[in-house]
């Protein structure tokens, strides 16, 4: 499957958090030669939980999944460019790549608000490669913040 396959994928998911209220953002993660083996989206208000963000449900679901929860053979797919959190979860996980919808001016780690990955204390770099169906991340994210103004 295409990059573009996967993000649809991730959309999917963060139609999941828009219908429930919460922030749209949709992750999958694919390992390599195996397809997605996780899905996740955002979920912090309804699970009383500000780590429930797409990227950290993705990863608990793919290391429950795959028996490990290092997952150098992983792809992370999400709608939006991750947080500094997200990113530090992503570095211990050891993931092997990161593809992002829509950047994320606010609070994005990886090109945006700060580059996490040129802080030199970092044991793992994982590749990035943002721009994916950027628009309809990006309208997902405007039709929600619309909505709320």
């Amino acid at each position: 499957m295409s990059h573009e396959q996967h993000m649809a994928a991730a959309i999917e998911q963060a139609r999941l958090a828009l219908a429930a209220g919460e922030v749209p953002i949709g992750a999958v993660v694919v390992v390599v030669g195996g397809g997605i083996v996780a899905r996740g989206f955002n979920q912090p208000i309804g699970a009383i939980d500000p780590t429930a963000h797409a990227e950290m449900q993705a990863l608990r679901r793919a290391a429950a999944a795959t028996g490990n929860y290092r997952l150098a053979d992983a792809v992370l797919y999400v709608t939006v460019e991750p947080c500094l959190m997200c990113v530090g979860a992503l570095v211990h996980a050891r993931v092997g790549e990161v593809v992002y919808g829509t950047a994320e001016p606010k609070s994005g780690a990886l090109v945006s608000a700060i580059r996490a990955l040129d802080l030199p204390g970092l044991n793992h770099r994982f590749a990035v490669t943002g721009g994916v169906l950027e628009e309809p991340c990006r309208a997902l994210m405007q039709e929600f913040f619309r909505a709320r103004r």
